[in-house]
């Protein structure tokens, strides 16, 4: 069921605005055609279809971290529900957890802290990202954050410091290898993830 265009507020948020919601009622929701998270028991929409370059990005990240750390670790990618609590949902665009954990992989999605999930930034979704989301992963204990800005090809890691805090560890960036205390398998260059897409895409 779909309930107008994309430029008009669906009116499903408008059912559910005033009110909590959780995991259990957001799973009988009808398709409408639009993707949702739940943040403190509010549903939010997420932005339109993530654009064909930001689906490139992330399928070269996923491809780069599982080349090097995929015997040891699972990588996954959105539309994937991480279930913090029945208030809590999120979709990360990428998510990473060791494969001893693996049992946190249920039928309704991931139900457990990934030990890295990464969001690749876009205009829309900027604002979210840097701190709505933010919030959310450092209140249930996700040990590292990465924020990839397809921009300026640069990694923001951020490290989990205390209970519910944050700290920008790194600002990665060209030939710089990602140093991350969670994949110590890891083995990436944002210019590696750069020319990888360069090859694809060819100069833009």
């Amino acid at each position: 069921m779909r309930y107008g265009d994309r430029e008009e507020r669906p009116r499903l948020l408008e059912l559910v605005r005033e009110r909590t919601i959780t995991y259990d009622e957001y799973a009988e929701l009808p398709d409408d055609g639009y993707r949702y998270e739940i943040a403190d028991g509010k549903l939010e929409l997420m932005s339109p279809s993530p654009s064909g370059y930001h689906q490139l990005l992330s399928a070269t990240l996923l491809q780069a971290v599982k080349q090097t750390c995929g015997k040891e670790y699972i990588i996954l990618a959105a539309p994937l529900d991480v279930i913090f609590s029945q208030t809590d949902v999120r979709q990360p665009d990428l998510i990473i957890f060791h494969r001893s954990r693996k049992s946190i992989v249920t039928k309704r999605g991931i139900e457990g802290i990934p030990d890295v999930v990464a969001e690749i930034l876009s205009p829309s979704t900027r604002i979210r990202d840097k701190r709505d989301k933010l919030k959310t992963y450092a209140k249930y204990g996700v040990p590292e954050y990465w924020i990839i800005d397809p921009a300026t090809y640069t990694l923001e890691q951020y490290l989990l410091r205390e209970p519910g805090y944050y700290e920008l560890s790194e600002l990665y960036e060209s030939d710089e290898p990602v140093v991350s205390p969670s994949l110590p398998c890891l083995a990436i260059t944002m210019n590696d993830i750069a020319a990888e897409l360069k090859d694809v895409l060819g100069e833009q």
